[in-house]
């Protein structure tokens, strides 16, 4: 890195910004801050440097510190939401989660800040990329002497540079150790069996136990989460050499637990450390030069269509990967074992995957809300925010009131917006400073914000105690019920209040205990919070309601029936419409209405992960504005319609009561819908006469002939538009058996003008007087076109077939004998008379002598008598 020093500082000296390239162990995040207190542009202003983690922003605000052979909170400080360590002599400012955001709200022009370092860029949290987009606003608008430097050890740091104005770009090789690479993949029978998870971790124990017996110095083991990190620390019990101190490194792990795994171990022992992904950067461990890597990271991803987050655990990137193997050659040769196969990296995933992609943005929304900015995407992103998850965030934030309807931010939305918690938190703790139960909302805003502290081992000053060992140890009224066991402290958030507020020990109980207190001093709350009298506990599940009203639950009646059931399981609606469930034994199991304030978002039904009782006078009242009543109709196989008015609050059915006159036209669009439902084959539930079927095929006929303007009245195109034609006739119909033919023929015929009606009738008459004079029916709608049936005595002398619509269709002859039997069908009559009538007349003269078979049919006279009433007719 030295030899960099003087380009670096001549590039920043020259004004704007700097991307900067360098390894890991290059000493960039320690070296380059403390290089930038001599530049004489950063003269009487601070280095803010932003550490996208908490443990390495507190560890290298320490080492810098101790370069200068002095205190952290001198020179060089920290600042994160719940600790901080700086004095009116920082010039240095190590800081990290939401803290620049925040300085940048309060004053965007920064006017203590000479330089903004955005450390580890290659993580591509959601803060860092969120902050350098402001910066960037702020020093376009307000600050163009603010300089930005960027630093990275794997990202593409050209696309960095053009995102910063094409800004020059900086690189070292740095000075690393060399690392040995192995790979230990699992074994294919542990990798693939019933218990696969269990046998990857009995893997991982086994090489890190093996390391430690055959080489010498720490050992660093990546692993996804604090679950793993337990399960591996029991695995490698009693394995170890006596010379080896355990230690887990996770997130939500004490500061001083945290310190104690990442400073040297005591003389003559070494350590394994135990960590997430919070080692991967910025973290020197002494002694470390073996690295077991598992190869997998847990991030959250976020469901706008659900609204919920959930965690999962996928394989490190490539990126990742090589931060993590290069811990191993910080300060000497190293070691990294790897639980995978070579040949599997050409599946990984080059870089991490950005924050802003897959993250929940309300926070985002509401800052940007708050800075000015109604269109995100006209910011400077590496990666804009997903236009889904936006739209999702912004209308969570108008649900809590953060956001009007034009997406600007309320009051109350800034006064969310200052306080270091995510929006529903926030909302929370102002509603409960509201409502006077601000020692309630303080205590569980610092319990929802982190996990489940019952769902874990607590830290003691000599060992970890299960809660119920803890319980006993330090006895206390209890607020809530007690859950299933230590294993399953069920969702009850009654319980964690409990344990919150009774004289405990351990980490956890004092950290969440601290910043409860920092909470109540940041608005304001005074008196004793941890004294929660039984009234402020009942306004508990209130207070969650209306921080997350979209999670207000109904429980569903059970039922054997119900696809997707599981017997001894309780099963809830949220009021968005989702699916969620409680193990049957939970304490909250047989209650009709909860406030959910976690939900594992995983599957089609969401896991209650905590939640809150609440009564149904409470959902009334607190929603009362957006509680809607709803005429459900249906109509039952037998065609009748039944009536029920619902109360409702979004997909939750408050009320459910026969309604026994529903409003006029109601049934009709019940009984539309109903034979939608069933497709253009459920319009023979009509009550169909002859004539109306015969109606229609007449219509059909001149609409295939002309087009417009006669109307498709085909059965799929009756089914499409019931509610303009068959509707208006349903007026007061509660049954399709109440519906006659006639009311029926009456709504198809109103389709039809009074001039198409008249030319109907006579385009397509419904009879065709043949010549002997009587009136035949024309029958529209069958295979061939319409026809009409007549004896063949009652055509003679009708020389061509017989024509409607103008001329344009000849109707098919079905000639019969004077019994009614077909002789002959025919469209050419006059070939008949000549080529087909002299075989019939033979044939049939015989068999029909009292009727007339004439040589000529075209000069006899036609008929339907006999030849002894033709004489005796000619007689008269």
């Amino acid at each position: 890195m030295d030899g960099l020093r003087a380009e670096l500082s001549a590039s920043l000296a020259r004004g704007g910004n700097l991307a900067l390239n360098a390894p890991p162990g290059a000493g960039k995040s320690s070296r380059v801050p403390l290089w930038l207190l001599a530049e004489p542009w950063s003269a009487g202003r601070k280095i803010l440097l932003l550490e996208p983690r908490r443990v390495a922003a507190r560890a290298l605000a320490r080492y810098m510190a101790r370069l200068l052979g002095e205190e952290a909170g001198q020179t060089v400080g920290f600042r994160m939401r719940r600790e901080s360590a700086i004095s009116s002599a920082t010039r240095i400012e190590v800081i990290t989660e939401g803290v620049l955001t925040r300085m940048l709200q309060d004053d965007p022009e920064l006017p203590r800040a000479a330089c903004v370092i955005f450390d580890e860029f290659h993580e591509r949290s959601l803060v860092a990329d969120t902050g350098l987009a402001l910066c960037l606003e702020s020093q376009a608008a307000l600050r163009p002497d603010l300089r930005l430097l960027v630093m990275s050890a794997t990202l593409d740091m050209q696309s960095v540079s053009r995102l910063l104005g094409r800004c020059p770009v900086l690189s070292c090789q740095g000075r690393s150790f060399p690392v040995e690479m192995r790979y230990c993949p699992v074994p294919g029978r542990a990798a693939r069996g019933a218990h696969a998870a269990s046998g990857i971790w009995r893997h991982a124990a086994e090489v890190a136990a093996h390391l430690l017996r055959t080489e010498h110095g720490s050992l660093l083991v990546f692993l996804p989460g604090e679950g793993e990190i337990r399960q591996m620390a029991a695995l490698l019990e009693g394995r170890l050499p006596p010379d080896v101190l355990l230690c887990p490194l996770y997130g939500n792990l004490p500061p001083e637990r945290q310190d104690a795994a990442i400073a040297p171990a005591p003389p003559g022992l070494r350590k394994a450390v135990l960590a997430t992904a919070i080692a991967e950067t910025s973290l020197t461990i002494e002694g470390v030069r073996l690295v077991l890597d598992a190869g997998l990271t847990r991030v959250a991803r976020f469901d706008p269509a659900s609204r919920l987050s959930r965690l999962v655990t996928e394989r490190v990137s490539l990126a990742g990967a090589a931060q993590r193997a290069g811990r191993a050659g910080r300060t000497q040769p190293g070691i990294c074992c790897r639980l995978w196969d070579r040949k599997e990296e050409n599946g990984m995933r080059p870089q991490i995957r950005p924050e802003i992609l897959d993250a929940d943005l309300s926070n985002l929304a509401l800052q940007l809300a708050v800075w000015g900015v109604s269109d995100a995407a006209a910011l400077p992103w590496l990666d804009p925010p997903p236009a889904a998850h936006l739209a999702v965030a912004r209308q969570n934030l108008q649900e809590l009131g953060a956001l009007d309807s034009r997406n600007r931010p309320t009051a109350l939305g800034r006064s969310m917006a200052s306080l270091p918690l995510p929006p529903h938190l926030s909302r929370l703790l102002l509603l409960g400073r509201e409502n006077g139960h601000g020692a309630l909302a303080c205590c569980m805003a610092a319990l929802l914000e982190e996990r489940d502290p019952l769902l874990r081992f607590r830290d003691t000053a000599a060992n970890a105690l299960p809660i119920e060992a803890e319980a006993a140890a330090n006895p206390g009224r209890a607020l809530a019920p007690r859950g299933t066991g230590a294993c399953d402290p069920g969702c009850d958030l009654l319980r964690r209040l409990d344990w919150l507020c009774r004289e405990g020990r351990g980490g956890a109980w004092r950290r969440l205990r601290d910043w409860a207190a920092r909470l109540a001093q940041l608005t304001g709350i005074k008196g004793d919070l941890f004294n929660i009298a039984t009234a402020d506990a009942e306004a508990l599940g209130r207070l969650l309601a209306l921080a997350w009203p979209d999670r207000v639950a109904k429980r569903l009646p059970e039922s054997k029936d119900a696809p997707g059931r599981d017997l001894g399981t309780a099963h809830f609606l949220l009021r968005s419409g989702r699916a969620a469930w409680l193990p049957g034994g939970d304490a909250l199991a047989r209650r009709q209405f909860l406030a959910i304030a976690d939900l594992d978002g995983a599957g089609a039904r969401a896991r209650i992960r905590l939640a809150a009782p609440l009564k149904r006078e409470d959902v009334e009242e607190l929603f009362h504005a957006q509680i809607r009543f709803h005429d459900q109709l249906t109509v039952n196989d037998d065609g009748s319609v039944s009536a029920r008015r619902q109360k409702t609050l979004g997909a939750l059915v408050l009320e459910d009561a026969p309604l026994p006159r529903p409003p006029a036209g109601a049934c009709a669009a019940a009984i539309c819908a109903f034979l939608r439902q069933g497709g253009p084959q459920a319009l023979a539930r009509l009550p169909w006469s002859d004539a109306a079927r015969q109606w229609q095929a007449r219509v059909m006929l001149l609409r295939e002939l002309e087009g417009e303007p006669w109307p498709d009245v085909s059965d799929a195109a009756l089914c499409n538009s019931l509610e303009s034609w068959l509707a208006p006739y349903l007026t007061d119909c509660t049954s399709l058996g109440r519906f006659s033919a006639a009311r029926l023929q009456e709504a198809l015929r109103a389709q039809l003008p009074p001039q198409l009606a008249r030319r109907l009738e006579k385009q397509a008459p419904c009879r065709w007087q043949v010549p002997s004079g009587a009136q035949r029916p024309i029958v529209y709608g069958e295979e061939g076109g319409p026809w009409l049936a007549a004896r063949l005595q009652e055509l003679f002398g009708c020389q061509d077939t017989p024509r409607i619509a103008d001329g344009r269709v000849a109707l098919t002859l079905r000639l019969n004998s004077p019994a009614g039997r077909t002789l002959q069908v025919t469209q050419d009559l006059a070939h008949f008379w000549r080529h087909g009538y002299p075989a019939v007349r033979a044939e049939m003269r015989g068999r029909y002598p009292r009727h007339p078979w004439p040589e000529d049919p075209l000069s006899a006279p036609a008929t339907a008598l006999t030849k002894k009433k033709l004489a005796a007719q000619g007689k008269a």
